[in-house]
């Protein structure tokens, strides 16, 4: 989410990929660190690691070009990745005495976003690493060319998260962006029009977070301090509130009572067409407590597509983007002279309409979160790991509404990352099916995403 703006800005200006050995070399070295300081993984495991040298060793022989494709359900999973590619890979291509090319590095595509809440530091870093921004919320000429020149040339293989998003739910995929399996065509596209015979490929990886020891008791005090701010503080439970039995009760009661706040918000203040429950709130099923949320997330997107003039279309997720697009555009004005040359009355306009853009595209943020939840994920399976999962976007939600970042997470315990990977698609052998009219090519980029959908849904466990 980026930081709270309250002045006009000049346009995002593209961040072109410079890859820099030197600061490849020094990231790859610090990463271990780096995993220790910045998230709660101990341990990374991976699965079917020698598909990976395989696939490398082909490519550094020029007969392949491929593209990584893995699961996003938390921030840190590009951590994972690159403990992977720097790391696993290169032990195992040892030991199964294959000689690879150093470093084994890739390609990425990353969200422009990020470097406007995490800082112009991380647009260095990542560009100087080889990655693409992309805006997500239209179609971004510079992004792409970028991408699609490297997935053709560049020196290293692609890494992209298909999610375009992560869900908080390593047990949960989302709907597939029909992106990577368009940048997949393009390829086969231009190795042809080049005369090259390399054969194209997607790669799928399936990542998956298991607590070391299930942290019960960091989950009994991120409840109560969820409870505290939200008003819950004498929620009745039967049983002892602190058994796995009690913390379900405890966590569904947080759960609808926040969905309750937030339909009487929306309702009272924005006038939007939703129950205006009174506070005594009478307990739901799980099938209404989607219905409801549902209804929630699609008000909450209504208020900001109203602002900013915009009809629903799409999925959710799709409506999510278009609104992180129209706030930017609001935001970092390309229609301006030099923001500094502005007439002080102009200025101060451009700045009330960053102002008020930003705070509608706050709805949009509380929306973006909760994309992937249902009444019963962790009823279906009542897991340290789903719990955590959820009480953890109720925390971001907390965080987002109190004006605080929610990229404080608090840490609940240490975590094995799991990493699968799977068997690689070939997008040369759909050429055929892809290359006649656009209708011919909508399918197949539609067919492969919806392979590639099937294939991480079947590495979850």
């Amino acid at each position: 989410m980026p930081r709270s703006t309250q002045q006009a800005q000049p346009p995002l200006e593209f961040i072109p990929p410079q890859l820099n050995p030197l600061v490849l070399r020094l990231t790859q070295g610090l990463l271990p660190a780096i995993i220790r300081s910045r998230s709660a993984i101990a341990e990374i495991e991976a699965e079917n690691v020698e598909q990976l040298v395989d696939l490398y060793q082909r490519f550094q022989a020029g007969k392949i070009r491929f593209l990584i494709a893995f699961r996003h359900p938390s921030v840190d999973d590009p951590l994972g990745i690159a403990y992977l590619l720097s790391r696993l890979v290169p032990q195992e291509a040892r030991r199964r005495q294959v000689k690879l090319q150093e470093p084994v590095h890739a390609h990425f595509l990353y969200d422009r976003g990020i470097p406007l809440w995490a800082g112009s530091a991380v647009g260095w870093l990542y560009s100087r690493l080889g990655g693409i921004p992309v805006q997500r919320g239209k179609i971004d000429l510079q992004g792409l060319r970028a991408a699609r020149n490297l997935f053709a040339s560049g020196s290293f293989p692609m890494v992209a998260a298909p999610e375009g998003a992560t869900n908080g739910h390593t047990e949960v995929i989302s709907a597939l962006e029909p992106g990577i399996s368009q940048l997949g065509f393009w390829c086969v596209e231009d190795l042809q029009k080049a005369g090259r015979t390399e054969e194209v490929l997607i790669l799928p990886i399936g990542i998956q977070y298991r607590y070391i020891t299930p942290p019960w008791p960091a989950l009994e005090r991120l409840l109560t301090e969820l409870e505290a701010d939200t008003g819950l503080v004498n929620q009745r439970v039967s049983g002892d509130r602190t058994s796995e039995t009690g913390l379900y009760q405890r966590l569904y009661g947080l759960g609808q009572h926040l969905l309750v706040m937030m339909e009487q918000f929306y309702h009272r203040f924005y006038h939007q067409p939703l129950p205006a429950t009174p506070v005594a709130e009478q307990p739901m099923t799980n099938a209404e407590f989607a219905d409801r949320l549902n209804a929630l997330m699609n008000a909450a997107l209504t208020v900001a597509e109203e602002y900013f003039g915009l009809k629903p279309k799409g999925s959710t997720i799709d409506r999510c983007r278009r609104l992180e697009q129209a706030g930017w555009d609001y935001i970092y004005r390309e229609d301006l002279a030099p923001i500094e040359a502005l007439p002080a009355v102009e200025r101060g306009l451009a700045d009330r309409i960053a102002e008020e853009a930003d705070l509608r595209v706050w709805h949009m943020r509380l929306v973006e979160s909760f994309v992937a939840v249902t009444g019963k994920y962790v009823l279906e399976k009542p897991s340290a790991e789903r719990f955590a999962e959820t009480a953890l976007l109720m925390w971001d939600m907390v965080s987002r509404i109190k004006g605080n970042s929610p990229f404080a997470r608090p840490k609940l315990g240490k975590q094995r990352t799991l990493l699968t990977i799977g068997q690689p698609i070939s997008v040369s052998e759909r050429w055929e099916g892809y290359k006649g009219n656009r209708r011919q090519a909508k399918q197949a980029v539609a067919d492969l995403t919806q392979d590639l959908q099937n294939a991480l849904a079947a590495m979850i466990r």
